[in-house]
Parts: C-alpha cells; structure tokens; sequence
C-alpha cells in the first residue's frame, strides 16, 4: 500500500473525528458528533462510511481463479461475474494470516483487505506466482472503500450476496451508486454474505432464536478515489449522510461479524470464530491449513471460542480492546472489539477459553476497574465434533473430488 494516501475529504466535514494515528482505521473519520445517531442513519441504510484507507488488491489473468481456489478456504474456482465470496488465507497449521473480501468481474479478480494487511497480501501473492498467469498489483492509490448497510427488510438482496434483478446497485445511496467504479462493465461492490451459510460452510452458532446478524446487510463500494470529494461535497450538501467507523463497528458487533483486524491473532483458527459460515468451503480441493480445518471440525473442538459480551455501562468505563476476561480470578480470554450499541448499550466480542462455562458471570479488567459482562455464546464449548456436523471426507478423498465452485 502507498505510505501516505490523500487526506479523506470526509475529515473536513463539520464535526469530523479523525481515528486515532495508531488505529486499524487511521485516518478516516471515527465519529461526526454524534456516533449513536449515525448508527441508526446507518442501520437504516441512508448512510456512508469512509473506509478509503483500506486496501484494494488486483489479479488480472486466465489463471486468476484457480489459482485462489487453491490457495484459499473458498471455492473461487467458477466464481461468476459480479458475485461476491469471502475467503482466507491460512498458514500450513490453520491459523488465519489474511482475510480476502472477494469480486470477480470476468477479467479482473479484486480483493479488498485490511490497511494494515495490504503489502502482506501482495507480497504472499507475487510470492505464490511461479509460472502461472496471473498480476497481482496494489490499487489502493486509485480506488476507495465506502461502506454501508442496505436497509432492512429491504429484500435486495438474495442469499447468493448479489443484488436481485440490478447490476449490483440495488439499494445504495444514490450518490454511492452513482459514483461506484465499474470493470468490464460489473459494478465494484461487495455485498456481504454474512451470516449467511454459504455453499460448503457450516455454522457453530446456534443462536435461541434468529441470528442477530439477519438484518446486517453490509455492502463495501469500491469508487475512483478522485470522487471521494464529490461524495463529501454531497454530504455537506444535505443529498447524503455520513457516519463513522465507531458507527459501522458497533453494528458489526452487534452482529457477531468477526474482522481480521480485531479478532484475530496468530493463534485463530477459523472455528473459534464461527467463520466457518461464510470463508470456509468445507468440501472443496486441498489448500494449505486445510488438515487443521478437517481435523478440527471431524475429531475435534476449537480451542478457543467466541461470546458476545453485555457490558455493565454504569461505571462509564470505555472498555479497549485487549482487556483480560476473568471467571472469578482466572483470566479465561481477552475483549477483541467493543463498542456502544444504539439499544443494546456498551457490547463487546471476546475470544476465551473454550472450557469457560457459558453460565459463568465474567467481568473485564481495566486499569484497576471491573466491568461485569454478561456473556452470550457464539461459538459454543461444544462446537465440532457433533454428531448432526456434517462429515469432510478424508483428505486423500478431498484432493480426487471433482471441484465445485459454490461461493457467490
């Protein structure tokens, strides 16, 4: 990625907050003034998020396709134009290194990643290309990330994350819509499929009612980066609303949606995380860290899972992320994301122990202050080896099984 980009026009807006020089989404706006009015805005699917800092990655050539299908925990192999897949990149034990928000437009593959994790991608990229034809290249200097949600209810959107019966537009702001980059002539937006189970994944979270994740329709528009000033101008004009990363991060909590640059660390394997549901196919050719994932979801339990976590707002404690779980006097795991939630108050998402009892009163330590956090199970202790998961066959089997390409 450039070590500097242009200043987001999005910071000159009346009552921007630039996030913190040391955050994952460093400067672009954390907040407007009033962070809970622009989540709601958000949630109703009238608002933008400027993530124009993020990275944007492209692979251009015939072999672009399989080439990730063999590297990454998805089915990429037929991915259609236009569809959008999420898929992860692993080390040879399982554990996550990369996070890869997928398009593919019939030429052009492009992956939206993390900041931070833009010269890693490419670099593993250009690494892996040997002989085959495929170019990777960093785009981030000409393309940026606007984010938003699709309005509830809204019904745009069908279970293969594209946009039913349009060009993909469907359902975005119309400045957004109007300024999306296209090539070869597909629209660059990435809807979501969370949560989702795609084709090939499987769910460890077995919430009492719906997934509280059902109406988190997040949808990520890559626009030339010269129309950020335009989008801003409309904003300040009254025709669009801006809301910040505390906005678009609160509803991702609250919607259980795991982020590469918050909860994971050199240790997750994707089970801990329920993010078998939509990154990981299950049934497809051999990849590397694929025995991990086998092994793990056949014969075994993730070592560690992931809980939602109510928090106790009264002592007007901010909770950062990185503060030590604790059942009773044992630390059992550590907060990865928290926020304030425009209903459910200050929320947090932890990964802890996969031994701590889900009944367990837990609380966060900060500083010298407990916090008491009620604790709602995502990934439950007994995740993996059930007897209604469905079987992967053995991996010798895996690598003579004919491809299917299953992620949209």
């Amino acid at each position: 990625m450039p070590s500097e980009l242009p200043r987001s026009p999005f910071l000159d807006l009346p009552g921007a907050v630039a996030s913190a020089d040391d955050g994952v989404d460093r400067r672009v706006p954390t907040h407007y003034g009033s962070p809970l009015a622009e989540q709601r805005a958000l949630e109703a699917g009238g608002a933008v998020v400027d993530l124009s800092t993020r990275g944007v990655v492209s692979i251009s050539g015939g072999d672009r396709l399989s080439w990730l299908d063999s590297m990454s925990s998805q089915s990429l192999r037929a991915l259609a134009p236009g569809c959008s897949a999420e898929a992860l990149l692993l080390d040879p034990s399982g554990h996550v290194e990369h996070a890869l928000r997928v398009i593919d437009d019939g030429e052009t593959t492009w992956l939206l990643v993390e900041r931070d994790d833009t010269d890693a991608v490419l670099d593993f990229l250009l690494k892996m290309r040997f002989m085959l034809r495929v170019e990777p290249t960093d785009r981030t200097a000409e393309f940026a990330t606007i984010g938003s949600l699709l309005a509830a209810g809204s019904e745009l959107v069908t279970a293969d994350g594209q946009a039913a019966g349009s060009d993909g537009l469907a359902g975005l702001p119309p400045a957004v819509a109007g300024a999306a980059a296209a090539s070869n002539g597909v629209a660059l937006v990435w809807h979501d499929p969370w949560p989702e189970v795609v084709a090939g994944g499987h769910q460890y979270a077995r919430p009492e009612h719906q997934h509280p994740g059902a109406a988190y329709r997040w949808v990520e528009t890559l626009v030339p980066r010269d129309a950020l000033g335009a989008l801003a101008e409309a904003v300040a004009a009254g025709e669009l609303t801006a809301a910040g990363v505390l906005a678009a991060e609160a509803l991702r909590i609250a919607a259980w949606r795991p982020r590469l640059a918050a909860e994971v660390d050199e240790r997750t394997i994707p089970h801990e995380l329920d993010w078998l549901r939509t990154a990981v196919h299950l049934n497809k050719g051999c990849y590397r860290g694929q025995e991990t994932i086998a092994k793990v979801h056949n014969l075994g339990h993730p070592p560690r899972r992931m809980v939602f976590l109510h928090l106790d707002g009264s002592q007007g404690v901010q909770v950062p992320a990185g503060a030590e779980v604790l059942a009773g006097e044992n630390v059992v795991g550590r907060v990865t994301s928290s926020g304030i939630h425009h209903e459910l108050g200050p929320i947090a998402l932890a990964v802890v122990k996969r031994s701590t009892d889900p009944s367990a009163d837990l609380v966060v330590r900060v500083g010298d202050e407990l916090v008491a956090a009620a604790q709602e199970t995502i990934v439950p202790t007994d995740a993996g080896a059930e007897a209604d998961v469905p079987r992967i066959p053995r991996l010798g089997a895996v690598t003579r099984a004919p491809r299917e390409s299953t992620a949209h």
